[in-house]
Order: structure tokens, then sequence, then C-alpha cells
């Protein structure tokens, strides 16, 4: 029987930090603002409609959305680099468990390039969703798990009747994913590996 495992992509599978603070920065600028980085960084994993109001509130969303995409398409995605264990781990999920989904609040064509340029691979790919609208794609693979660095990602999992495997990799942690939801929390990809090994039938 085929077991859906389901993920989150930004400080989940893929470090892409560098790359979402310069883009959402070079916005910014544009508009005379400075960010500084570790304030961008605290807001990975939230769209981007509820990042951009935070330091432009008074400027239309849809330019400022057009504006990262194109600078994020051409120096970000270059960026992206595999999170520690992630290669194992989708290893592990499509010999071993079966499928493996990607939901995110990204956009699905980049988050497709992403995970390109960071050398994974996903059997499917869904952008442009976040927390609960996860789920929906979540019920629909019927995922039995859901891995995400953000309490967002727990709230999904917890809306599909998913486990949710929250990681401390990403801005939140470990208390922030169990008020959230979360059934466990691990350190990192490689823990999610071994948990899944020790309590699924593919041992």
């Amino acid at each position: 029987m085929r077991t859906v495992t389901g993920f989150d992509l930004d400080m989940t599978l893929v470090d892409s930090v560098d790359g979402i603070v310069a883009s959402v920065q070079h916005v910014c600028r544009g508009y005379g603002v400075e960010v500084a980085a570790a304030d961008i960084a605290e807001t990975i994993g939230l769209p981007l409609d509820m990042v951009f109001p935070l330091w432009l509130p008074d400027e239309p969303y849809a330019a400022l959305l057009a504006g990262y995409r194109a600078h994020y398409a051409e120096f970000g995605v270059p960026q992206s680099r595999p999170m520690p264990g992630a290669p194992e781990l989708l290893d592990f999920v499509h010999t071993q468990l079966g499928h493996s989904v990607v939901v995110t609040a990204k956009h699905t064509p980049i988050a497709q390039r992403v995970l390109e340029a960071a050398g994974l691979r996903a059997d499917l790919v869904v952008g442009d969703l976040f927390a609960e609208a996860k789920a929906e794609v979540l019920l629909a693979e019927q995922a039995s798990y859901y891995v995400g660095d953000h309490p967002g990602d727990m709230i999904a999992a917890r809306h599909a009747n998913a486990i949710g495997i929250g990681v401390t990799t990403g801005p939140s942690d470990a208390d922030a994913l169990r008020a959230a939801g979360a059934d466990v929390v691990l350190a990192d990809l490689t823990a999610v590996t071994d948990w899944l090994r020790a309590n699924t039938d593919s041992a």
C-alpha cells in the first residue's frame, strides 16, 4: 500500500533563506525602506501577502509581488540548497513508503524550480497555499504525514487528519510547533527519516 508523505518547502526541505531575504530587501529598497535580514527571516513560511504589509502597508501588493518574483526567479532560485538530510529523507520516502507531495505557500512554478536547483525531486508539487488551505491537497492525496517547520504546517496537518511532524529548522521553536498541533517535533530531517523508519512498516 502506498504511503503518502507531505512536505513544506522553505526551511523544511530547502534552505532558501538567503534568496528570500535578498528579494524582499530588493523590493523594499525600491520604496526607500531598509529591512534587517533577521526580521525577514522570521517571516519565512508566511505567504508574501502577509509579509510585505509589515513594511510596505500602503503599496499595491500586485506590484510588490511582481517585483519579488522577478528578482527571486533570477537571483533567489540559484541560491536554493537542500536542508541537511533532505536527499536521504526523500530517497527513503520514494523507496520505502511510496509517494511524496510538496505543499507550499511558494508560487508553484517557482517551487518546482527551487526543488530542481536544490537537486531534490517530489512526485507532486502544489504551491500558493498556506495553513488550512494546504489541507485540501493533503486530503486529496490521502497524506499520512506532513513535515514542516512552521505552525501553519501543523495546522495543515491537523485539518488533513495527517500526523504533523514539526522540525525546528526554521524560525519556529518546538513550543510553537506543539502549540499549533504537532504530533512529533524533531530537530532535523535526519531525525525525521529515523522516526519514519521506526514508526512505519518499511523496516
